[in-house]
């Protein structure tokens, strides 16, 4: 069965977390993403993170770029963009994640390539877009998650800023670049006009802050960090302890807080009026707090996850790493992916969770620097290999080996 995208073709101009991890899902649905690494900085810098490092193998390279292919470019060389404009009339998409102000200067948005393809999407992934006073700036995801509030809503209250314990601002916005890429991809076939997408991490952050910046917006509420991870209005809707660890017990409908109080047997509290609905709920949070708390923490985790699974609360618990990855639903859903390579043998990771058809049951790894360059340039381009040399002796490809490792 084909897979949903196996007639689209991104080049994509990214390095490190956010750029790959828009493409490594579109690659996973089946689109020919051909990367572009520049051979004066040797490839993607991802290459090179530690730890599981050596050489030019790394596993949060291949975390981020299974099912892709690469082909090492000097975009600043002439040869180099001639062979890049080629590879453009071939491709659906121009995809990058550069500063603002660098797709430009490369000849990446879709006004430099319009002549070389009229259809061509031309998406930029940058800190804070390519227009504005900050279009230069560099930033990461520490940085927008400090510039955007995020560090004041993370955490126990009266603690010190803190990020999140992912990397959410690059990964959301590796997302919405994907999201961005295919609708501008379906507009470009249907009229046969290309554009540019300008995606920000920076907007992205903010964009993320949804409900809280509208009640600030338009009500002048400041939101605040909660106890316990709790929800900014609902009640109860947070993580609480058990006699030997954590779990989270959600609310967010008035039929599990009363299947809640019966598995904890709080009848009394069913009828009273402080905790009748939503509203009154927040207005009393605390007194409410210090009855679930304690009938909580006499419960063991497993007694009271049974209890409250079978009673339909949602629940959890607060897993580690380890065990979030051996969760049975995981397994049974297909979600961990193998591939076979040369320096780690079996590298497992977790599937993409876009699901379009029928997931695909086998991938590669990550590619080596430059690996797809004959494949590329003569499957793709038709160049014979005295065009190759004379673009090689002319510094397209970098001052590299032809097959760089």
């Amino acid at each position: 069965m084909s897979r949903p995208l196996e007639d689209v073709r991104i080049l994509a101009v990214e390095q490190y977390g956010a750029g790959p991890w828009g493409t490594v899902h579109l690659a996973d649905l089946g689109a020919d993403v051909i990367k572009i690494e520049d051979p004066r900085t040797n490839g993607d810098v991802g290459r090179y993170v530690p730890p599981f490092a050596e050489g030019e193998d790394s596993l949060f390279f291949e975390a981020l770029n299974r099912n892709k292919r690469s082909v090492s470019l000097d975009l600043t060389n002439d040869g180099g963009r001639e062979v890049f404009h080629r590879l453009v009339a071939e491709s659906d998409a121009v995809y990058s994640n550069l500063r603002g102000d660098v797709p430009a200067r490369l000849g990446l948005t879709y006004d430099q390539l319009k002549n070389v393809n009229p259809a061509i999407v031309c998406c930029s992934l940058s800190a804070f877009g390519m227009t504005g006073p900050r279009a230069a700036e560099p930033g990461y995801d520490y940085v927008m998650q400090g510039l955007t509030g995020w560090m004041s809503l993370t955490g126990e209250p009266g603690g010190p800023p803190q990020k999140t314990g992912l990397s959410l601002v690059d990964f959301a916005g590796g997302y919405v670049a994907g999201y961005a890429l295919l609708a501008g991809l379906h507009a470009a076939r249907r009229d046969g006009v290309g554009m540019d997408c300008d995606v920000s991490l920076y907007e992205t952050a903010l964009s993320m802050l949804n409900y809280q910046a509208t009640w600030h917006l338009t009500s002048g509420l400041v939101p605040e960090r909660t106890r316990h991870s709790a929800h900014p209005s609902l009640v109860p809707f947070q993580n609480f302890q058990t006699s030997d660890g954590w779990i989270v017990i959600a609310c967010p409908k008035d039929k599990f807080f009363v299947r809640l109080l019966d598995v904890l047997g709080l009848d009394s509290v069913r009828r009273d009026a402080r905790f009748a609905d939503f509203a009154a709920r927040l207005r009393n949070k605390e007194a409410l707090l210090a009855i679930l708390e304690p009938a909580i923490r006499a419960w063991r985790t497993d007694e009271m996850l049974v209890k409250l699974t079978d009673s339909g609360v949602p629940c959890a618990p607060v897993n580690d790493v380890e065990s979030a990855l051996r969760d049975g639903h995981l397994v049974a859903r297909g979600g961990i992916t193998e591939t076979t390579h040369p320096r780690f043998g079996t590298v497992k990771a977790v599937a993409t969770p876009v699901r379009v058809g029928t997931p695909p049951t086998e991938h590669k790894r990550a590619p080596r620097r430059n690996e797809h360059a004959v494949d590329v340039l003569t499957g793709i381009l038709g160049l014979d290999e005295d065009a190759i040399d004379a673009l090689r002796a002319a510094g397209a490809f970098g001052q590299a080996p032809w097959e760089e490792r």
